[in-house]
């Protein structure tokens, strides 16, 4: 039971001096550019449909199942601001998320558990390349920057999905949609010294979830041992592990956001 206990403790050890190192190492030369494009491509452009595909439904069930209900208080000029809030506060950040670690947590933590079982980690300590600065820096760099803008867009198609589904089922203007949309979104407008909530909400959490994607997808695939069985071993407790992470981090997060900035 105690070397059970210490071996937790060892792992936690290990997954937040994996953090700080991949952390620190992107203000440390040098800086592997190309690295950098190419990870931003895997993990953001490639992921694109999957993202479009997800928000654009999301949307449109969304405004499907609120209106039905909005319609029993003869409310559903409510239905732009029910889904915008919905979109951009919880649903948009956790399904990008959600989908974004099935596709690129896995696929990364099958590329690195490759290379681990395969020795070439082992390869890159020989030539004097940390493999921590050329593997993990680029792709946890690459999920910080991309994750916020997938995420963005799964609002926005979110957003439009649920502009067809109140236009075209329920006679909902689309002017009006809109406006009920930025109600929402910016009720007392930007200025510098106040952002709304909507939107600290909407890119403070992907930009969370980006690096738990990313530092955990790391962690299991640079832990791979036992060869081609542990890499399929590692890419399941990757996808697993994030999934479970995102959730209970959202929770975490709305409520300090909740309590600091308000509703």
């Amino acid at each position: 039971m105690n070397a059970a206990a210490k071996k937790r403790v060892l792992r936690v050890q290990e997954y937040f001096g994996l953090a700080w190192k991949a952390l620190r190492f992107i203000f440390a030369r040098p800086f592997y550019a190309t690295d950098l494009v190419q990870q931003m491509d895997a993990i953001g452009v490639q992921s694109l449909g999957i993202v479009l595909l997800t928000g654009f439904f999301t949307g449109m069930v969304l405004a499907l199942q609120s209106a039905v209900q909005l319609q029993t208080f003869g409310a559903t000029m409510y239905i732009g601001r029910l889904v915008s809030a919905s979109m951009i506060r919880e649903l948009g950040p956790v399904l990008a998320g959600l989908m974004v670690a099935g596709r690129v947590g896995s696929g990364i933590a099958a590329q690195l558990g490759s290379m681990k079982v395969t020795e070439q980690i082992d390869a890159l300590n020989t030539l004097g390349t940390d493999p921590i600065k050329k593997l993990v820096t680029p792709r946890v760099l690459a999920s910080l920057i991309m994750l916020p803008v997938l995420t963005i867009i799964n609002n926005l198609v979110g957003i439009l999905g649920g502009m067809l589904i109140a236009n075209l089922m329920f006679g909902l203007p689309m002017g009006f949609y809109w406006r009920t949309v930025w109600e929402q979104i910016a009720a007392d407008g930007f200025t510098l010294t106040y952002i709304p909530n909507d939107f600290i909400q909407g890119l403070l959490k992907p930009f969370v979830f980006g690096g738990i994607i990313s530092i955990t997808s790391c962690y299991y695939g640079l832990g791979t041992t036992g060869g081609t069985e542990g890499v399929g071993l590692s890419t399941t407790r990757t996808v697993v592990a994030t999934s479970i992470t995102i959730l209970v981090m959202d929770y975490f997060l709305t409520q300090l956001l909740l309590s600091v900035v308000g509703a």
